[in-house]
């Protein structure tokens, strides 16, 4: 089957975030991550079958679908998991806070590595705990976590670690033995791990594979919450699905004790959506990795002339990561939005100067961006 990824799709005036920012502004919105595709048609299939029934009452998960995932993480990953580890959530930042709460007291630190998704740095400080942050060490265009640093870094009042593996903004699948790294530190201070790896179905390069720091072994399986969900990879955030793994019964508890009153149950179109996107949408998906590959190319090729600027390979995710402190202006994102087009600013991640780029769009769509952002610095 072949799908259609050029063709533009009209989003404006449907109440989409990334294009109503802009709204009455000719800005092209390459911010906030999610994509400009339709979803696979398998999944606007279900979704449409269950509309047709004309009653949206409480529902729980589709009796197949903790079978679906297990299914799903043995083939794509290797890892085995039960269907009672899993603790279904609305959305993975949702995750993110939850396990902030379920993670030591009030006061306690949580550590992760910047540049990072903005939520790893607000979740602690909802959580009334201290958000440290280790920076990530950059070395021959590879970024990594600083393991000496990390060390340092912890003290008697550290209690959780935040991964992102593939990491956002930079891109990086982490190794299996980068990962027996971190896993490591953590069993030597005894810290819970929280591992979002929301972007693993979102591999560019063929010779790596995503690992869950989970499948490592049992010792830091039983200290690991592991977020997942299909919404990046299958353009679903909307939807408002995710889930948490952890095969420690009592890492469990503490998370359902951390939703209790507080957190909502996952809505009907978020299981269905989910269940047709693991079961029946592989196709989609590897046809959209295809797209997405020739993208990222695009986007190295055209921002790698520009002097002033440094990108940086993309191994996963549909997200650039650009280093713009060389330019002579003091806003990098503010300037380029007036230049008509809409990037993240780096500040929100812990790294201000840099800018992270979204490419899962069409690509004309792209290809205009990126030739506004090169007439605007062209004479810089």
């Amino acid at each position: 089957m072949k799908f259609d990824f050029d063709t533009p799709i009209d989003r404006r005036g449907t109440g989409s975030t990334k294009w109503d920012k802009y709204k009455g502004r000719d800005v092209i919105p390459l911010w906030v991550a999610d994509m400009d595709f339709a979803c696979a048609p398998a999944v606007v299939e279900a979704l449409r079958c269950r509309v047709d029934h004309p009653i949206y009452g409480y529902s729980d998960p589709p009796v197949e679908l903790a079978g679906t995932v297990v299914a799903y993480l043995q083939r794509e990953y290797g890892w085995k998991i039960e269907p009672d580890w899993i603790v279904w959530l609305p959305g993975l930042v949702v995750g993110l806070n939850v396990v902030c709460r379920a993670s030591g007291e009030p006061g306690d630190d949580v550590l992760t590595a910047t540049p990072i998704y903005p939520p790893f740095l607000s979740a602690p400080v909802n959580s009334a705990r201290n958000a440290v942050r280790v920076p990530m060490a950059e070395k021959n265009s590879v970024w990594r976590w600083d393991i000496a640093a990390l060390e340092r870094a912890i003290t008697p009042k550290s209690r959780l670690l935040l991964l992102c593996n593939p990491h956002n903004p930079v891109g990086r699948v982490f190794s299996r033995d980068e990962l027996q790294a971190i896993a490591e530190v953590c069993e030597r201070h005894d810290l819970t791990l929280c591992s979002d790896e929301i972007h693993c179905g979102l591999i560019l390069d063929p010779d790596k594979r995503h690992v869950p720091v989970a499948s490592l072994g049992e010792n830091i399986a039983r200290r690991t919450v592991t977020l997942m969900s299909a919404s990046k990879t299958f353009n679903l955030p909307a939807l408002g699905c995710a889930y948490a793994i952890a095969s420690n019964s009592d890492l469990r508890a503490r998370i359902r004790r951390a939703m209790a009153g507080i957190v909502h149950h996952v809505g009907m179109m978020g299981y269905i959506a989910t269940l047709a996107a693991y079961r029946d949408g592989k196709e989609w998906q590897l046809a959209l990795l295809d797209y997405l590959r020739r993208n990222s190319d695009l986007v190295e090729r055209e921002i790698g002339r520009i002097p002033a600027l440094r990108i940086w390979h993309a191994e996963a995710t549909y997200l650039s990561w650009i280093d713009a402190r060389a330019l002579p202006i003091n806003n990098a994102q503010e300037f380029l939005e007036e230049a008509g087009v809409g990037l993240y600013d780096g500040a929100l991640f812990g790294a201000p100067g840099f800018l992270r780029l979204n490419f899962a769009c069409p690509r004309p769509l792209l290809e205009q961006a990126l030739e506004r952002i090169s007439r605007a610095l062209r004479f810089l």
